[in-house]
């Protein structure tokens, strides 16, 4: 098995579901009961609390644990423009769905929503988000680094332009797990991240949730999280995503160094063996653990298909399907070409992602394509 998605789901770090195992069966009271077993969990609970806000360099109330990144995501901007009753929203077109699906039913209940575009790159340009702020202007929402192509924005120079305006911030860091997460330097307000995209286990994550910034609550009861959200804390999960994070943030330079010898090798030998082809994202500003291909008269979903029976795994770069060849709409925000975005391939690779393993993805996959190729000749001579 050769894994390269890792942008949609790491596998378990072994030493991640050792430090999980003792909240399933020793600490296994609610942080809320008052007896010897929930006093445990607290103390378990709030040590957590800590160890994060060590690690995100921000104070332990600040952080709000979630079931994951979307309902992090949801509870940012919901929160924020619930608050306010009313108002408006920036935003990009090349946003994870979780922003734009909220932003999209915040405009049905009738705020207002910039999607700023973005350059080819797929990068949010600092000078037109300065010009779409607005005095109604509420929040502000920029990715951190684009989950489809791994372009990484200047979250410290847009989250300053924000706090000039003085409008609130937040980052989707979803996929940032290898980047900076001081949130002093960044200057966010808010910020998202989830568990399942650094070896962490899924059903997890937080909501950086700076202390003087108003937040309306998504889920009501028994106000856990500081009154932020009600719900008991799933222990095992947030030891789990505590334990992911300081390992992640640890150990980033170095794996950051490995990561781009494997993303180098993969960018040259694809474009070096395959015609007509083309690299999506920002050449230098990116994440060393992103590829994204476009390859010219395929579909993506052929090649998926081909590479996984192979063994080989990997994630299509745009939502084109057997009846529709429509592109994502991040590479629909870059321009990317039709007929190279319905061939879009992302390798998105990790930890325990080896040189052999690409040395075999790039022995395996360019016949491949060449045949599936032939075979688009010749369905297209046929119509």
């Amino acid at each position: 098995m050769i894994y390269l998605d890792h942008a949609s789901a790491t596998p378990l770090d072994p030493g991640v579901q050792e430090e999980m195992q003792p909240y399933f069966i020793k600490v296994f009271g609610n942080p809320g009961s008052p007896h010897r077993l929930g006093l445990d969990a607290k103390n378990a609970l709030d040590a957590l609390r800590q160890s994060t806000a060590s690690v995100l360099s921000c104070h332990p109330e600040e952080i709000i644990f979630t079931s994951g990144g979307t309902e992090s995501i949801n509870l940012a901007i919901q929160g924020i423009a619930h608050w306010f009753k009313r108002g408006h929203i920036i935003t990009s077109s090349a946003e994870h769905e979780a922003v734009l699906e909220t932003c999209r039913q915040l405009e049905r209940e009738g705020f207002s929503v910039t999607y700023l575009e973005v350059d080819r790159y797929g990068m949010v340009s600092p000078l037109l988000f300065e010009r779409a702020f607005r005095q109604d202007t509420i929040l502000s929402s920029i990715i951190y680094a684009n989950n489809e192509v791994g372009t990484i924005n200047s979250i410290q120079e847009l989250a300053s332009i924000a706090r000039h305006h003085n409008v609130l911030f937040h980052t989707d860091a979803c996929q940032a797990g290898l980047l900076d997460l001081h949130t002093g330097r960044l200057g966010v307000d808010l910020l998202s991240l989830n568990g399942s995209k650094i070896n962490g286990p899924k059903g997890v994550g937080l909501l950086y949730h700076r202390s003087d910034c108003p937040l309306q609550p998504l889920l009501f009861g028994g106000g856990q999280e500081n009154g932020k959200r009600s719900g008991t804390e799933n222990l095992p999960l947030i030891a789990g995503f505590v334990k992911a994070l300081e390992v992640t943030q640890a150990e980033k330079e170095e794996e950051m160094q490995r990561l781009k010898k494997i993303q180098s090798t993969i960018i040259s030998g694809i474009l070096s063996r395959v015609p007509n082809c083309q690299l999506n994202g920002h050449p230098t500003q990116r994440l060393p653990s992103n590829v994204s291909i476009s390859f010219r008269d395929i579909e993506a979903e052929q090649l998926i298909e081909e590479l996984d029976k192979q063994g080989i795994y990997v994630a299509a770069g745009s939502a084109c399907t057997s009846k529709s060849l429509e592109p994502s709409h991040v590479l629909k925000a870059m321009k990317v070409p039709l007929e190279y975005a319905q061939g879009t391939i992302r390798f998105s690779f990790g930890k325990t992602t080896s040189e052999e393993e690409i040395e075999t993805l790039l022995r395996v996959m360019p016949p491949i394509i060449e045949v599936l190729r032939k075979n688009q000749i010749i369905i297209s001579n046929h119509r």
